[in-house]
């Protein structure tokens, strides 16, 4: 075994996963992620599902097959989910994994080992850098890249995935982070505060077996006229930097 894969065995990563009426696909998600070979602190945060979703996370977390179970008692939306889990989680690194089953844990592994070599801060899973992927919607294609292209305008990234829920963070840097976004928005809000913390930033591919709106897809066309709101808000409208979050990372 390698230095490299020893370090990427050792840490320990908090995996957030939002859920909101996920009752048919979020068993065998938490299965799948419980099986990755990696040192795991599984958090799932409920946020006010009314489909039996929550009596499915308790279940499961009476049998140990998640390590903490968050419970929203009004919807809140995808982006406070996540927020909640990030201050739940004592993990080395954070990652988002959807309750559905688009993305495949399987992944996990290479995603982390950048970070873990001390190369990386962030590493996001590319949906658009040749992995297998289930071919969907050409609008929703379109309108990633061009929400992509726009928010690297003004973050001076080259990304070519801004919406990818795959994005593993350093968990002392996510943490100083000033999130407030409550829905989808978060998305481009974290993208646009680790590039004004400067911080080190990777892309790798994924696969993606995406869901079609009958199986149970959320995000909407609304969804991406609000991200254009977002990215101009996010990146210019800058926190105060009172925890010193801006300072290069390290």
């Amino acid at each position: 075994m390698t230095a490299g894969s020893s370090a990427t065995r050792n840490l320990l990563v908090s995996v957030v996963v939002p859920a909101f009426n996920e009752a048919e696909t979020v068993e065998m998600a938490l299965r799948r992620v419980r099986s990755v070979p990696l040192r795991l602190e599984i958090i799932v945060v409920n946020d006010a599902s009314t489909d039996g979703t929550r009596e499915i996370l308790d279940k499961l977390a009476t049998a140990g097959l998640v390590d903490r179970v968050v419970h929203h008692e009004k919807n809140r939306g995808k982006g406070a989910a996540i927020r909640s889990g990030v201050a739940a989680a004592s993990g080395d690194a954070l990652v988002v994994q959807d309750a559905d089953l688009e993305y495949d844990p399987a992944d996990l592994p290479a995603l982390i080992k950048p970070i873990s070599e001390g190369r990386a801060d962030a590493v996001y899973g590319s949906r658009f850098q040749g992995g297998p992927h289930r071919v969907l919607y050409f609008w929703h294609y379109v309108g990633n890249r061009f929400l992509t292209l726009l928010s690297n305008m003004f973050t001076n990234l080259n990304l070519t995935d801004l919406e990818t829920c795959y994005k593993l963070v350093r968990m002392d840097l996510i943490k100083r982070l000033p999130l407030r976004s409550n829905r989808f928005g978060f998305e481009v809000e974290i993208t646009a505060r680790l590039a004004q913390a400067h911080a080190r930033i990777w892309e790798l591919p994924i696969s993606y077996s995406g869901r079609t709106y009958a199986e149970g897809k959320k995000i909407t066309w609304r969804d991406g006229v609000a991200a254009l709101f977002h990215i101009l808000r996010y990146n210019l409208f800058v926190p105060r930097n009172s925890n010193g979050w801006r300072s290069p990372a390290k």
